[in-house]
């Protein structure tokens, strides 16, 4: 969700990649449903394994509860977005998590 956001918030201004220390094998049908409600569709994203070289070659890095898991290299912009995961959560339970990804990516794009 928060890549579909970055993407269409930011447009070209920014390259996007998005992927996971332990991907799923699909992007979340439910999580699919709340973006388009917004508009977004993320439905052709394919979940990817977070690579070191990825990391290596971000100014910023966005990490939701990856802890060990995620390369870190001295330099770069590291924040972490405590959220709920959005897996196996009703439609009204997602929303919120929706919402709350969209305004940390409009403060994220705010201070690029």
């Amino acid at each position: 969700m928060a890549a579909g956001y970055l993407q269409h918030l930011a447009g070209d201004r920014v390259r996007v990649f998005s992927a996971g220390s332990e991907p799923a094998d699909r992007v979340n049908a439910v999580a699919v449903q709340a973006m388009a409600e917004d508009g977004i569709d993320i439905a052709g994203a394919e979940p990817a394994v977070l690579e070191t070289d990825t990391v290596r070659e971000s100014d910023v890095v966005i990490t939701m509860g990856c802890g060990d898991a995620c390369p870190v290299f001295p330099g770069k912009r590291y924040e972490d977005w405590s959220l709920d995961d959005p897996a196996g959560l009703p439609i009204q339970d997602v929303r919120p998590i929706r919402d709350a990804i969209r305004a940390r990516v409009e403060s994220l794009i705010a201070s690029l």
